[in-house]
């Protein structure tokens, strides 16, 4: 790729960024004021920051009166969603939109209003700006695809004659264009950067009005438009599961902060997708696979259990991989003795091994699941507990369905856009203040000296 001033690190850069790596806090002074970082307090409990009616994580129970870790549960507007997931039958594949209704209105939809809403989204799809994707997808694409869709959802901004209108019916209409639009956004995202950027050939699909959500993705992804029933099925349930995780992970937070300037839904929509871009919150799948083609390659035996945590200790002493001491997908910042999505995501996984004839493979992580959860507990003070998240199976499921590495993330968006524009609907039914934290200066005073007196 071609080169520009732009991208060169000079010795001059260099010599300032050290300046700036120098003025640092020292972390003594986070106990001395009483800082939450993070905003969790010393035991990890996220600092109370607002309020919401859209989903609750659940991870412990009161126990003589003490909040003690249990098995974690999710509800969308008071349902758990173990129960939402169970509920459909097994040849329906739309599951993510009774989710995005749910989340949206607060109701579950009567089978009508389903096939209704269902409509409404068949029809938003077909309403994207004329040679959009020529103009703006396909031009000048990133080899960062959360990139190219930002860009695709800023550019969103010109085309539309109430851009700025932040009415409730109004950004209700932008949000349910951007729910639709969103998959095509993805996948025209990869293709493009395939055909540009990889010489690869280019094969763009129009997404069917007939088809769910998931069964659109496949179907525009793949060259002959073909799935399974049960491809179409878990990823459905991977949508989901995605959707919404409370107002308090970093994507939906942002999503509230920025809204609550009273500013318009692209930039919102824009300002969450570029939290869900960093790797802290929407890229550990991506590494969790990496591990695991590290882990693969370095076991001989996938059922030699002692082998298995020989490696795996490595990981925990920065020995391996890329010497983090993180085994990735165990663990989670609220859950403690069980992740609900991983739970309920486990059986389809193995379902789908089995379609795919990748039953050792599945049975290696569940080795790996256990072993690390085992290990873990066993050489690190963890007060809550650890185990597997979603994010542990989430791309072992994605590549079965031979979904590219760089479509993971944007996978995740094309879920969380449901619960994003929820919550941004919510902080627009609020009309709250700005919001506005607190931050102590700890810099001292300094006296100025004119340019001739500095040395």
């Amino acid at each position: 790729m071609a080169t520009n001033n732009y991208s060169k690190i000079t010795p001059e850069i260099t010599r300032l960024a050290q300046i700036c790596q120098n003025n640092v806090i020292n972390p003594e002074l986070y106990t001395t004021y009483d800082v939450k970082r993070g905003l969790r307090d010393i035991n990890g409990k996220g600092v109370l920051t607002g309020l919401t009616r859209i989903s609750e994580v659940n991870a412990t129970k009161m126990v003589d009166g003490k909040s003690v870790p249990a098995p974690g549960e999710l509800f969308y507007r008071g349902i758990n969603v173990k129960d939402l997931i169970n509920g459909q039958g097994e040849d329906m594949h739309c599951g993510f939109e009774e989710t995005t209704y749910l989340l949206l209105f607060g109701k579950l939809p009567t089978k009508e209003e389903l096939t209704s809403f269902r409509e409404l989204l068949a029809d938003s799809r077909s309403k994207t700006p004329k040679n959009f994707f020529r103009d703006v997808i396909m031009q000048k694409p990133s080899s960062d695809l959360m990139n190219n869709i930002q860009r695709g959802v800023l550019n969103l901004y010109a085309y539309d004659t109430q851009a700025s209108d932040i009415s409730i019916p109004n950004v209700l209409r932008q949000s349910l264009e951007l729910i639709s639009l969103f998959p095509s956004l993805a996948v025209h995202s990869y293709n493009a950067m395939r055909y540009y950027l990889d010489r690869d050939s280019l094969v763009v699909h129009r997404p069917r009005p007939d088809l769910s959500t998931a069964e659109n993705f496949l179907y525009m992804l793949r060259p002959d438009n073909k799935f399974t029933p049960l491809e179409a099925k878990i990823l459905d349930v991977s949508l989901m599961l995605h959707a919404e995780h409370g107002g308090g992970n970093n994507s939906t937070f942002t999503t509230h902060v920025v809204t609550s300037s009273g500013t318009d839904t692209y930039a919102a929509v824009v300002a969450a997708l570029s939290s869900l871009k960093g790797p802290k919150h929407g890229g550990a799948n991506i590494m969790v696979v990496k591990m695991f083609k590290e882990l693969e390659k370095n076991i001989s035996d996938w059922e030699d259990e002692e082998e298995i945590s020989a490696y795996l200790g490595k990981l925990l002493h920065k020995e391996a991989f890329d010497r983090t001491g993180v085994i990735y997908g165990m663990g989670h910042a609220i859950y403690s003795v069980s992740d609900p999505r991983a739970q309920i995501f486990k059986g389809y996984v193995k379902d789908l091994s089995a379609e795919k004839g990748r039953t050792k493979e599945f049975e290696f992580y569940e080795r790996v699941e256990k072993l690390s959860a085992e290990l873990i507990a066993a050489e690190r003070r963890i007060y809550k507990g650890v185990s597997a998240n979603i994010d542990f199976y989430s791309g072992f499921v994605y590549s079965m369905l031979g979904i590219p590495l760089e479509l993971y993330t944007p996978l995740f968006a094309i879920a969380r856009i449901s619960g994003w524009s929820a919550h941004r609907i919510e902080e627009l039914n609020g009309k709250g203040k700005i919001i506005r934290p607190a931050y102590k200066s700890v810099q001292p005073r300094m006296e100025y000296h004119s340019i001739d007196e500095r040395e």
